[in-house]
């Protein structure tokens, strides 16, 4: 590959490191075609971009980022996954591939300019999904309103209850 080429790729790869929200670096040694491209094809779902760079590249393109946090990371075959979309289900993804394939060792991320161990990032898996968060918020907004319209109306139902009532014994005293 000559220096241009090079060049460009290192470009196009610093603002691609500048863009994402959460960038996850994992090392592949005896991960074969299939797998990778099983991996690609599962994450590109979830918004997910997997990329094999060489470490002087990405050194290079992670320059002035807050990758460049991550550079004590960048050894042997790596693969880096960048993502845009919904962070928390290409965690779980990536997660439960390497749970799967031995081969796959999720080794440090970032997450907003925050540097994430491999326990973090299997912690941010575990958590639910940015659907469940919002039927949970939902729920807690609706199980207010319904509160609020019970208190209101508990006033009218007592005075309705007891002019029931006072019915009722005027009936019954006559």
């Amino acid at each position: 590959m000559d220096r241009k080429k090079k060049e460009q790729m290192a470009a196009e790869l610093h603002e691609k490191l500048r863009e994402t929200q959460l960038t996850v670096l994992a090392g592949y040694i005896g991960m074969n075609v299939e797998k990778m491209t099983a991996l690609r094809n599962v994450l590109r779902k979830s918004g997910t971009e997997v990329r094999v760079v060489k470490n002087t590249l990405l050194r290079i393109a992670s320059r002035d980022t807050d990758f460049s946090a991550l550079e004590g990371h960048f050894k042997g075959p790596l693969a880096i996954a960048l993502n845009k979309g919904d962070v928390i289900e290409s965690t779980k993804v990536l997660v439960e591939f390497a749970k799967r394939n031995a081969e796959l060792e999720i080794k440090a991320g970032m997450l907003d300019g925050k540097f994430l161990t491999k326990e973090q990032i299997s912690a941010l898996a575990e958590l639910p999904g940015r659907d469940v968060l919002l039927g949970k918020l939902l729920s807690v907004m609706q199980g207010v309103q319904t509160a609020l319209v019970n208190v209101l109306s508990g006033v009218p139902r007592s005075l309705v209850q007891c002019l029931d009532a006072y019915r009722v014994k005027k009936e019954s005293g006559n």
